[in-house]
C-alpha cells in the first residue's frame, strides 16, 4: 500500500493568493517538501506535527538536485504518507511538475496536481499590466529565459516570436535579457517596444522598472535587479501608468 503525492502550487508570493485546496492539503499532510520561492507565511501554515523538508534549488545549482526530491516523494509515499510537494507559482508552469508526475507514475505512486497562480500572471496583475487587452494584445506567451543546460541547442526561437505574439512573458531570463532583446529586434520587433521587469512580484518587496528593448539591460544593471523576477515585453506594459493599483 502506498500513500499519495500532491503537486501543489503555492501561488506567486502573496500568501493570500494560495488556493483553498492547497491550504486544506497543507493541514492534512504528513510530509511537505517545499521550494525556495514559497513564502515564509505559507510555510508557517504547515502544522508542527508535519515533517517539513526544504528541497529548494537556486538558479545555477546542480540539476541532479531534482533526483533527490524525486526520491523523497517516492520514499514517503511508499511509507503510506500523504506528501505535499509545494512549489512557488503553478507546479506545471516551469515548475518541473510534469516531470515529477512522470516520475511518480513510473513508480506507480498516486498523485494529484493542484494549480496555483503562476508568478508570470500574478506579478503582471499586481503591476497593473494586463497581459491581454482588446486594443493592444490578443495573444500572450510564457517563455523560459533559462533553458535546460543539457539541451544541445535553444528550443525557444526568439526571432520568430518577435512577429508572432503580442505579449511575451519571460521567466528566469534576467541574466539573458540583453541577448534576448537583440534576437527579438533581429526578428523584426521594434527597438522601442516597452519592457517591464518585476522583481519579487505580489510581495511587499515588489519592484518594477520599465524600459525598451534597447535600454532594459542597462536599467537592470543600474537598478541591481535580481531574481526572482519576471520580464514582460509588449505594448500592454504602457498600461501600468493608467491602471496600476498596487501601492
Amino acid at each position: 500500500m502506498t500513500g499519495k503525492v500532491y503537486l501543489v502550487g503555492a501561488g506567486p508570493g502573496d500568501p493570500k493568493l494560495i488556493t483553498l485546496r492547497a491550504i486544506e492539503l497543507l493541514k492534512e499532510a504528513d510530509v511537505v517538501l517545499y521550494d525556495r520561492l514559497v513564502s515564509k507565511k505559507i510555510i508557517s501554515m504547515i502544522p508542527k506535527r508535519t515533517k517539513a523538508i526544504y528541497v529548494g534549488r537556486a538558479v545555477g545549482d546542480d540539476t541532479r538536485h531534482q533526483d533527490g526530491t524525486n526520491e523523497l516523494m517516492v520514499k514517503y509515499a511508499k511509507l503510506n504518507k500523504k506528501v505535499v510537494r509545494l512549489k512557488g507559482g503553478d507546479p506545471i508552469i516551469f515548475g518541473r511538475g510534469g516531470e515529477e508526475a512522470e516520475f511518480l507514475k513510473s513508480f506507480k505512486v498516486k498523485y494529484e496536481i493542484v494549480p496555483g497562480i503562476t508568478s508570470g500572471i500574478g506579478s503582471a496583475t499586481y503591476a497593473g499590466i494586463p497581459l491581454t487587452h482588446r486594443k493592444y494584445a490578443s495573444s500572450a506567451v510564457f517563455v523560459t529565459g533559462h533553458e535546460d543546460p543539457e539541451k544541445n541547442e535553444e528550443i525557444v526561437k526568439w526571432k520568430k516570436l518577435a512577429k508572432s505574439v503580442d505579449t511575451i512573458v519571460i521567466m528566469m531570463g534576467l541574466s539573458r535579457i540583453g541577448i534576448i532583446s537583440k534576437q527579438l529586434i533581429a526578428g523584426g520587433m521594434k527597438k522601442s517596444t516597452p519592457v517591464a521587469v518585476i522583481q519579487n512580484g505580489t510581495t511587499p518587496k515588489q519592484k518594477m522598472i520599465v524600459g525598451t528593448l534597447t535600454s532594459i539591460a542597462g536599467k537592470i544593471k543600474k537598478e541591481k535587479m535580481a531574481p526572482p523576477a519576471n520580464i514582460i515585453i509588449g505594448e500592454v506594459v504602457k498600461l501600468h501608468k493608467t491602471i496600476g493599483w498596487k501601492k
